[in-house]
């Protein structure tokens, strides 16, 4: 009975150690446990002069925050200052960031008359907001590219060069830093 006993404690010691020898368990999410963990960073916008581009850009939005985890895009709340101010104008598409995750979007209806896909040019210009440059001449596949992708292009996806990017823009930064980050 003694040896029973002894060896069952045993082994219920080398079970609950096991982690504790081997290093943490991965955690398991549980049904309804959500994949997406916090953004470390949390960039407002403010869509409320997009016009008729206010569905682009808010689809615009959500794949970025498909696309990376540590910088979340999200409607200012009513009476909050957005860090990025949103604009339909009848120029070019453009961005204009006072620093990190700051400044204004204009959503030019220029291109879109050109022919350019409106949500393609909103995940554009929103990743000049979260520090990406232009990377002309380019690929369809960098969304970076931007016009010099031609107007048959309309993917609104970022490469993954350009998520690697923006994680690493905004790893343990908090939301304002300099633009010398970019």
């Amino acid at each position: 009975m003694r040896v029973r006993t002894l060896t069952g404690g045993l082994a219920a010691i080398f079970v609950l150690s096991g982690p504790l020898l081997n290093g943490p368990a991965a955690a398991v999410p549980t049904v309804g446990t959500a994949q997406r963990q916090v953004a470390d960073d949390v960039v407002t916008y403010d869509a409320s002069g997009a016009a008729e581009f206010k569905a682009a850009v808010e689809r615009g939005a959500a794949i970025w925050n498909e696309s990376v985890e540590t910088v979340e895009l999200r409607p200012a709340a009513s009476g909050q200052r957005a860090d990025v101010r949103i604009v339909a104008d009848d120029g070019w598409p453009r961005s204009v960031p006072t620093s990190m995750g700051n400044g204004t979007v204009y959503i030019g209806r220029q291109a879109v008359d050109q022919g350019y896909s409106t949500i393609r040019i909103a995940a554009h210009e929103l990743g000049h907001m979260l520090g990406l440059p232009d990377r002309k001449p380019g690929p369809c596949s960098s969304l970076m590219s931007g016009a010099s992708a031609g107007t048959s292009c309309t993917n609104p996806y970022p490469s993954a060069a350009e998520k690697a990017q923006v994680e690493r823009n905004f790893e343990g930064a908090p939301t304002g830093a300099l633009l010398g980050r970019m």
